[in-house]
């Protein structure tokens, strides 16, 4: 049907059809994902685009500029006259945040806002698993669709750059490959359901403390090899609809009103969708107009407050903004370049005749959710085969811990959810372990969640260690359950971590506990690493993350054994904090000194830093243990040499030599010694995740391409391939590599 928009009421003629059109595709569509119909194309249609240009030209200056900003917590403007509707957002990297209130921050207090927890991005990214990450989007997705959401303001792909950073559980790690590769499915999955992505934070936000004022000085190289890559994988691969900018400046710049936006992102990466800002992060008129910001949210109001009469006419992009167009300071073109994007993105979602209805809280979310924390959970320590624990009669587990009960769904930020239900780690444990008895005392509490400052502990602190000790006396098997939580100074948006070790005195407690029962496994909860002098009185330890509704499930899927244990460390853990890159140059590196900081560790984040500099960590990047054992044989590659247009075939059979069935990452790195320029030793290139049965072997085959292997050069401010001997390392974690290859480029 062709809509020529002559008159008001034919805009409004136009959702209508969309509804109907909606309805009877929600009728059609398989609920298979082999089935699902893809609409993440990344440009529009000859004909949508014509009705945009006949949209903008109904449109006054003044409705123009009221779709560039705010007019609620979480909501834009539409045009009520053309029947052009408001967009509605919600944070939700892995769950559609609790309603909002207009004007404040404060709980909405509606009764029907409850959702599925999805484990957060770490948990994902360490399944390796992109298929996975499809199936988590799609979820999501249909969650945001469900609560009728335009815009679900994720995923965040800040580069793990150091483990004190307060939001690193939002993200996918330290690699920019591991994080490319993760990001694309799951923003092709949430956006089949209409609803838009927002990958975020651009760019180089990769730290909370000073987050709004800090200016970060990094090099080209840094920037284009390590900082932007996801980005430009949600751009160029996953066609993501929106772009959320971030608080830090870069080069003096803020960067939700900078260059980068237009030169890197609108030019060069051709992206046509929306760049929001972050909530509070813009800051000048002329600045948010001509470099790339196409809609404001969350600002304060020029410094005048956000208790006066219409303040959203007060944000930079609002009544500012519309004075200079009146003026002729800036032309009219740049306020359509922006109401363009923002038809744009209507078009794809609430303007969209092909938009699902979406779904929440089924069955299939909550296994979804399930699936995910059991393939990210990772197995790091296990003598003796302390895990699995067999379910049997007579065994006394012991379970300790504050993490064993405590909602790790509250907190964190603007990542804070309202599950409708949460299956908290004692709960699993419970409900799986029915014939052992389960004992449970505290050891420690951490006070209660507040956003930007710590409360204390209520409890006596010497009560509960002592309480745990007894209770560990009593025990066959110990099961602490500590780690981090989503409080302020810990996992938490705002601020970075104060220590690197264990908080709230669990470093002691363990101590305590091992003098009375030397049979301990750690159930770590964390978005982070941390420090571990304790890890020679333990005998298993998993890192479980923040996994959300199925949590309780996940763990105890794991720890009994009818799930093993496949996930990878998605960033390394050092031994000690000065090991890692960004801290070993000191304050200058990181958290930065008069509010710049130098990221001097470079292009060397993480496992590049460790491999380069030879620094041993306390685990890699990519390890991560199993029940059974894996070999990896016949690794071979098609060829020994290559020019630009070629690609690297490396193919390996891998053979499950254990017991049990389980999964194994087969894990491709590339070095080039003797390059012209300062690289690392060696950068993840390609990876494949296998299941196989007890005896069972698979061969899996890895295609890289030559072109790849380019580094950015700073003297010709492009990508560069140089010529020569490169090394191929093939293994199933950055530091067990099985065989290493010499090629040639030509």
């Amino acid at each position: 049907m062709k809509i020529t928009f002559k008159a008001n009421y034919n805009v409004s003629i136009f959702l209508i059809c969309a509804f109907l059109g909606q309805i009877l595709l929600y009728g059609q569509q398989d609920v298979q994902t082999s089935n699902r119909i893809n609409k993440t194309q990344s440009s529009m249609s000859d004909d949508t685009e014509a009705k945009i240009e006949e949209i903008l030209k109904k449109l006054t200056l003044e409705e123009k500029v009221a779709m560039c900003h705010a007019q609620s917590k979480f909501s834009t403007k539409g045009v009520e006259r053309l029947g052009i509707p408001e967009i509605w957002m919600s944070d939700g990297p892995h769950g559609v945040r609790a309603e909002i209130s207009w004007d404040d921050w404060s709980d909405a207090g509606w009764t029907n806002d409850s959702i599925t927890a999805f484990p957060a991005l770490t948990c994902l990214a360490a399944s390796f698993n992109p298929e996975l990450s499809s199936q988590f989007g799609f979820a999501l997705g249909e969650e945001a669709r469900y609560r009728k959401k335009d815009v679900l303001l994720g995923p965040g792909v800040n580069i793990y750059r150091t483990p004190l950073n307060g939001r690193n559980f939002e993200y996918m790690g330290e690699d920019p490959f591991l994080a490319s590769t993760m990001v694309v499915p799951y923003i092709k999955g949430v956006q089949e359901n209409g609803v838009a992505a927002c990958v975020k934070h651009y760019a180089l936000n990769n730290q909370e403390h000073n987050r709004f004022t800090i200016n970060v000085e990094a090099s080209d190289r840094a920037l284009y090899e390590i900082y932007l890559p996801a980005f430009k994988a949600a751009v160029k691969e996953a066609g993501v609809w929106s772009v959320m900018g971030a608080y830090n400046k870069f080069r003096g710049q803020h960067t939700t009103h900078h260059e980068l936006l237009n030169k890197i992102l609108k030019t060069d990466w051709e992206f046509d969708g929306v760049v929001i800002s972050d909530w509070n992060s813009t800051h000048d008129t002329m600045e948010a107009a001509l470099n790339g910001l196409d809609m404001e949210m969350g600002t304060g109001t020029d410094g005048l407050g956000a208790n006066i009469a219409n303040h959203y006419d007060y944000y930079f992009l609002a009544n500012p903004f519309l004075k200079k167009l009146k003026s002729g300071e800036i032309p009219e073109s740049v306020v359509d370049d922006k109401v363009r994007r923002i038809l744009r993105l209507m078009f794809r979602t609430n303007l969209s005749a092909n938009r699902p209805l979406g779904k929440a809280n089924n069955k299939e979310h909550h296994d979804v959710a399930r699936e995910v924390g059991t393939e990210g959970i990772v197995l790091l320590k296990n003598e003796d085969n302390f895990f699995p624990i067999e379910d049997k009669k007579g065994l006394i587990i012991a379970v300790i811990g504050e993490n064993a009960t405590r909602s790790m769904t509250k907190g964190g930020g603007s990542s804070e959810l309202k599950p409708k239900f949460e299956i908290s780690p004692i709960e699993g444990i419970k409900a799986r372990f029915k014939n052992a008895t389960i004992l449970h005392t505290m050891g420690y509490e951490s006070g209660a969640f507040n956003y930007d400052k710590v409360l204390p502990p209520t409890m006596n602190q010497d009560s509960l260690r002592l309480a745990a000790m007894e209770t560990a006396k009593k025990a066959d098997i110990v099961l602490f359950v500590g780690g981090l939580n989503k409080n302020h100074w810990q996992d938490c948006e705002s601020d970075d971590r104060q220590q690197f070790g264990l908080p709230f005195g669990q470093e002691k407690l363990l101590n305590d506990i091992h003098k009375v029962n030397k049979n301990i496994g750690v159930i770590l909860i964390s978005g982070n690493a941390v420090e571990m002098p304790w890890l020679d009185k333990v005998n298993a330890l998993v890192e479980t993350w923040y996994l959300g509704s199925m949590a309780g499930h996940s763990i105890a899927d794991v720890i009994s054994g009818d799930v093993n244990p496949s996930g990878k460390l998605p960033f390394t853990f050092p031994a000690k904090l000065e090991d890692n890159g960004a801290h070993y140059f000191g304050e200058k590196s990181y958290p930065g000194v008069d509010m710049t900081q130098h990221y001097k560790d470079d292009i060397l984040v993480g496992y590049r830093w460790h491999d380069t500099k030879k620094i041993k960590p306390l685990y890699a990047f990519g390890y991560g243990l199993s029940y059974t054992s894996f070999s990896l044989s016949e690794i071979e590659i098609d060829k020994k040499e290559y020019t630009l247009e070629d690609s690297i075939n490396i193919s390996c059979t891998v053979t499950n030599t254990g017991a049990k069935g389980g999964s194994e990452v087969v894990q491709v790195y590339i070095g080039k010694p003797k390059s012209t320029v300062k690289r690392a030793l060696k950068e993840l290139k390609g990876f494949q995740k296998t299941n196989l049965k007890s005896g069972e072997d698979s061969s899996v085959k890895i295609n890289i391409p030559v072109s790849s292997l380019a580094f950015y050069d700073e003297s010709i401010s492009n990508w560069n391939l140089e010529k020569g001997d490169y090394i191929v390392y093939v293994g199933n974690a950055s530091d067990n590599i099985s065989k290493k290859i010499t090629i040639t480029v030509k």
